[in-house]
Formats: C-alpha cells, structure tokens, sequence
C-alpha cells in the first residue's frame, strides 16, 4: 500500500515561508507559522515553502502557477489537488507531536480527530519523552546492543509497562533503576484475513515490536507494512530452528475455504 504523502517533521524556525493572501484563512496560516518560528515573508522573497491563502480562483491559481515554476512547494488552502505539502491539525505536549493529515481532504476530518486526541494525550507525555532523552547515556550503558535497547523501551512503554504514555506520571530513572534485559520471544500467528483491519490487538502490537518478521509468500504486503519500517522481513515457508534472539513474529495465512 503507497503513501499518498510522506509525514515530514520540519524545522522553521528563522526560515523564510512565503505568505499569500488575506482575512482569517491567511491569519490562521500567519499564526501557525509564527507559532513554528518562521520568517514570513512576500512572494518575491526567496524561500521554499509557500502558502497560497488567496479566495479569489483566478488569481490564487494564477500565484501558484508562478511559484512553483519557481520551484517553491506549494500549500494551496482548500486546493488540495494543488498543494505540494499541507498542513496537518496538531497535538502537542512538549517535544511530543502529534500530526493528524487528510491530505487536504478533509479538514474537519482532522480537526475532530485532534480533539479526541487531545482527551487521550496526558500532560505528562512531554516529560517523559524529556526524561527518555535525559538517560540516553545511562540507557546505552545499561543496554550497549541496539536492539536489545529498544526492545527495553518498547516493553516499558507498552500498555500497562512501568513507562506506559497513557498512564499519567513516569518516573525513567525509578524505570531503569530496576529494569531487566528484555527476554527474546517469538510469535506464530495463523492469519485469517488478508485485510489488516482484522488483525488482533496481540497480533498488531507483536508486529509494531518485532525485530525480525517471518512469513509465507501469500501474507500481503498491506500486513507486513503494519511492522516496523526497520523490522527485517524475511520470506520463508517456515521458522528456522536457529532463529537467533530477539522479538520474531512468524505469519501465516490460513488455508481459503
């Protein structure tokens, strides 16, 4: 399954990002802008990104036109089809971001999602997130191999582990005062559906944390995207005895009827 657009975290602060456009679309536009730290600034300045937020038909697809022969990357307000980027409706706690995009679709869509959103998140999520990045240092030291290090951190902040996001106050130091070397585990699943929609929460939470994903040649593509992008896929009609340490999901589709 493709991407329609690939999420990008991007760093504005003091850059330049070209503002066209006037009443409350461009000032909702001018006040997120602001709020990421960017120059805004006129068409015939130099930057990258614009933001067309023109009502006029004719004279905002007139602007676009020059500015992407320009080579800027355009988000054109309720042009979804022109748009090089958009803007997603955004949850924030701290270093923590939440971005929620529709491609332009359907802001609404976006907005009613942030704001469940927000209900969800916990106020504490930033801190945690600071905490984590406090003990990289301590973390390396108590755990040296990559990978045994991120499966110590996937099992805290699983649900219900010692660093779980949604449960309020974390304490990382309390954690990793007493936290042990993650055990190696493997998961075999017999899928019955080719739709990932159907997998099971214990089967999506074990693909979001493998290491390494076994499967048959007939598991589809659309499933084995619900790992993690850094997971080695290994196509193989079965498990290997020797299948090494880590966490290992091996996939299977059952049998059509």
């Amino acid at each position: 399954m493709s991407l329609a657009s690939l999420p990008l975290f991007v760093r504005l602060g003091g850059r330049p990002v070209i503002l066209l456009g006037e009443g409350e679309p461009a000032e909702a536009k001018r006040r997120l802008l602001d709020r990421a730290g960017a120059l805004v600034v006129g068409e015939d300045a130099k930057a990258a990104l614009a933001i067309v937020a023109i009502e006029d038909e004719d004279e905002a697809q007139t602007a676009i036109a020059r500015l992407k022969a320009r080579g800027v990357l355009i988000n054109a307000v309720d042009r979804p089809a022109a748009c090089d980027f958009t803007l997603p409706a955004i949850v924030e706690r701290g270093p923590v971001i939440v971005a929620i995009g529709t491609g332009g679709v359907s802001a609404g869509l976006a907005a009613a999602l942030r704001q469940r959103l927000e209900t969800l998140l916990p106020a504490g999520l930033g801190k945690l997130a600071e905490g984590l990045y406090a003990a990289r240092a301590a973390l390396r030291a108590r755990f040296p191999d990559g990978a045994e290090r991120r499966r110590a951190i996937g099992a805290a902040l699983s649900p219900g582990g010692a660093l779980d996001p949604l449960a309020g106050e974390t304490d990382v130091e309390t954690w990793l005062a007493g936290v042990e070397r993650p055990a190696a585990t493997v998961a075999a699943f017999v899928l019955t559906s080719p739709d990932p929609d159907d997998l099971t929460l214990r089967q999506a939470r074990a693909l979001a944390a493998a290491d390494r994903v076994y499967h048959r040649r007939d598991v589809p593509p659309a499933i084995l995207d619900r790992a993690r992008a850094d997971a080695v896929r290994i196509e193989s009609e079965t498990l290997p005895a020797e299948s090494g340490e880590g966490q290992i999901v091996d996939l299977t589709m059952a049998p059509s009827a």
